[in-house]
């Protein structure tokens, strides 16, 4: 009898290498700066030692350094040159995916082919997110290639805690600068593409077109286009907050669960079918792993091969593969596989949270399910088990990243599953398919799929609406990550082994760690980096004030609900004791709502109360004064009405036991002047948040005489267009010997004041080495 020799590596060792080797990636991921590569021969001599002696751990970690560094290095040279930046610059290329509508016109990816521009230097980014304000009507399409007159700038996300990191983001998708598409006459089509039957990107464009025509109107439209395509411009804030609330985020965008579903579901299928046809040609197995190995790769290039789809499609090859070569190695060993096979292909992942939650959940799956005695369940019992072991072993990770616990994850998942991922992910993409050819056949089957999902969405709705659905705190100290994923490891072991319960003292840390907060008589001032605008919070003891609120950027965007209020949350603040929005202008009024929405609040000030009808706001005025934890607050503005908006603006005094700061919206010369006159010395504060982020029309002399600002700091927008702050106010801020911080180069600023003052900034504190300066 001829006996088959495996030639795979044996499972510890082949884990030894993907933990190795990710240990490695993931260190250089931390680095706040790449080393000279001279830097690199100490992991070249680890690598060379382990080979020789055997060392697959140490040298799977000296291969994940040098492979790390070299993709980094390599996607580092990719940048902007100075010299052509916010200059204008005529590029050719193709348009990478479906155009994102904006308020006022459209953004995409593109790939850049070739530069017109005479002496452009070497060195340029291959891949650029712009923007095309006011685009015609003959906006471009994925797949096709264009021509346009662009200014780039490199790429830069606000940096504060809690919040997402977009040049992070950015970073991982290898975009490595962003811009506008000018008004020109360069500006035009130049092909379709190669023929739109001819380019994925132009399938999906067509299906993308078709999915908007048939379901036009419909309150589900963008969760459709999600499930089909991976497009979730459509979905509404309230939508991703049912979704958020209930733990089935995953199921919507086209992740690794949906391809890999998608694969396991036509790999059973088709096995069952040729088993039935008595199918002898080919084995069952082998047919049934190339069906579900192309579906995965079909759906995956549906969704335009997004980041997670490629992970997910190598996870997919990897089991397909060792059913093909008729190999059966454990679940442990073909994680480690993918794992390797993942950071090889991309060590960039690791950058994102849903490597660490689509691994983590797979790892969990198997370490619940696999090699356990038990009696045999039901189907819905065996996957209520498999929600609660994921949604118990990756609190911890959600906790850190997020800050957020879906409590009612495993009920929602034990419901939606079944329905998103095994009836409307096919009908989603059975009715996306036909469209293309059998427009009334697709429309009808897209339709039923929005019947179904508009059925069943109010399940989620009202799983989100419970009180205690979310638990929130503050985000936990990263050292307490570890001790509380071995708790839930722990947890999670077999019944009947002993002393289970001490895994719940290892989550013990990462639950009780405290939020350090002012002392009496102390207080933090963080000023948020909401761009060119303003948001600022003051804590106390026992209290939060919350001055402006940032711009709104369009109907789904504002700075209330993706800075403000992730700033919150990340200090463990669900109510707002008071609320001030300092006049209309949109960069201090636009997050306001949503700060409303989101979190409880006691009391609101405005000089624009009717700007507020959810709310019943106070009219700011001079006079009004309270007083938190020793901490004392005064309102000096305004003093009395004025025909500019910008000179009613609320001013605030904030005075404490070891500093005071005066937070003064976007007054004006002559509203500093009424201040000065109403006031003089009582104007005097440690800090100043600059009137009109540092504006030539404010910050006036005799102002600033009377404040003698110890500090400076400035709200403004990097490469804003207004040009803040003025170079003659920052003279003005020089010459009374005040230092100077702008959000713009630092992101947030954080002001403790105390027995010794502490300040620090965002960008400096949690710098990584592809950060701007």
């Amino acid at each position: 009898m001829k006996v088959e020799r495996s030639f795979t590596l044996p499972a510890p060792t082949t884990v030894r290498l993907a933990t190795g080797f990710a240990l490695g990636v993931a260190v250089v991921q931390c680095l706040p700066e790449l080393p000279a590569a001279w830097a690199l021969a100490a992991p070249a001599a680890l690598l060379a030692a382990s080979l020789w002696r055997g060392w697959p751990l140490k040298g799977a970690l000296a291969l994940g350094l040098i492979w790390a560094y070299g993709y980094g290095a390599a996607r580092l040279a990719e940048h902007l040159p100075p010299a052509t930046a916010r200059q204008a610059a005529i590029i050719e290329g193709v348009i990478l995916d479906i155009p994102s509508p904006q308020e006022r016109g459209v953004r995409f990816d593109f790939a850049v082919e070739r530069r017109l521009d005479p002496g452009t230097p070497d060195g340029w980014p291959r891949r650029l997110r712009l923007s095309w304000y006011d685009a015609p009507a003959t906006a471009p399409q994925a797949g096709e290639r264009w021509r346009f007159r662009v200014k780039l700038r490199p790429p830069r996300g606000l940096a504060n805690p809690g919040g997402f990191d977009y040049e992070r983001w950015l970073f991982e998708q290898g975009i490595r600068a962003v811009g506008y598409v000018r008004k020109s006459a360069d500006n035009r089509r130049l092909d379709d593409g190669g023929g739109r039957w001819l380019s994925p990107r132009a399938w999906r464009g067509a299906i993308h077109e078709r999915i908007a025509a048939s379901l036009a109107g419909s309150p589900v439209l963008g969760l459709v286009e999600a499930l089909a395509l991976g497009v979730d411009d459509a979905i509404t804030q309230p939508q991703w907050r049912v979704l958020r609330r209930t733990g089935t985020l995953h199921l919507i965008a086209v992740s690794g669960s949906h391809i890999g579903g998608i694969a396991g579901l036509v790999f059973l299928v088709t096995q069952r079918l040729c088993a039935r046809s008595g199918l002898v040609r080919w084995p069952p197995p082998s047919v049934a792993a190339v069906a579900g190995m192309a579906s995965a790769l079909l759906y995956s290039a549906l969704a335009g091969f997004p980041i997670p789809t490629q992970r997910a499609l190598i996870m997919v090859a990897i089991a397909m593969g060792a059913v093909l070569a008729r190999r059966h190695p454990n679940p442990v060993h073909i994680l480690a596989l993918a794992l390797l096979a993942v950071l090889l292909y991309d060590p960039m992942a690791v950058l994102a949270a849903g490597f660490w939650l689509s691994f983590g959940a797979v790892a969990l799956i198997a370490y619940g399910v696999s090699g356990r005695i038990a009696a045999p369940r039901r189907l819905w019992a065996t996957m209520l088990t498999i929600n609660l072991y994921t949604a118990l072993g990756l609190a911890p990770l959600l906790l850190l990243c997020f800050g957020q616990i879906s409590l009612v994850s495993p009920l929602a998942n034990l419901l939606a599953v079944p329905v998103l991922g095994t009836v409307l992910v096919p009908l989603c993409l059975l009715g996306a398919g036909l469209s293309l050819v059998f427009p009334l056949a697709g429309t009808a089957v897209l339709k039923l799929a929005a019947t179904v999902l508009a059925l069943f969405w109010p399940v989620l709705d009202w799983l989100s609406g419970i009180p205690w659905a979310q638990w929130s705190r503050a985000e936990p100290p990263p050292w307490t990550l570890l001790p509380a994923l071995l708790g839930a490891v722990w947890l999670l072991v077999p019944r009947g082994l002993p002393a289970r319960w001490l895994g719940l003292v290892l989550w013990l840390p990462a639950l009780t760690a405290r939020i350090e907060r002012p002392a009496p008589g102390e207080f933090l001032l963080t000023l948020l980096d909401v761009g060119q605008g303003l948001a600022a919070v003051v804590e106390t003891r026992h209290k939060t004030l919350v001055f402006d609120t940032g711009p709104r950027l369009g109907p789904e965007f504002d700075m209330g609900a993706a800075v403000v209020e992730p700033y919150l949350r990340w200090r463990g603040i669900d109510t707002v004791d008071a609320l001030v929005v300092s006049h209309g202008d949109n960069d201090h009024i636009g997050g306001a709502h949503s700060v409303l929405a989101l979190l409880r609040v006691r009391a609101a000030y405005s000089s624009v109360p009717e700007r507020l009808p959810e709310f019943p706001a106070i009219p700011c005025r001079a006079g009004q004064s309270w007083s938190w934890d020793g901490v004392e607050f005064a309102m000096l503005g305004p003093v009395a009405p004025s025909p500019k908006d910008n000179d009613n603006s609320c001013v605030l005094r904030v005075g404490g036991a070891h500093g005071s700061v005066l937070l003064t919206g976007d007054i004006e010369r002559a509203a500093e002047t009424l201040l000065v006159e109403r006031h003089g010395a009582a104007l005097g504060s440690d800090i100043l948040v600059a009137p009109h982020h540092g504006s030539k029309t404010s910050s006036s002399p005799g102002f600033l005489a009377a404040v003698r600002p110890r500090r400076v700091l400035i709200p403004a927008g990097y490469l804003n267009p207004f040009g803040h702050p003025h170079p003659t106010v920052l003279a003005r801020y020089s010459g009374l010997g005040a230092e100077i911080s702008n959000t713009a180069a630092t992101g947030a600023i954080l002001f403790w004041t105390g027995g010794e003052p502490r300040l620090a900034n965002q960008r400096r504190a949690h710098r990584h080495y592809w950060n701007e300066p």
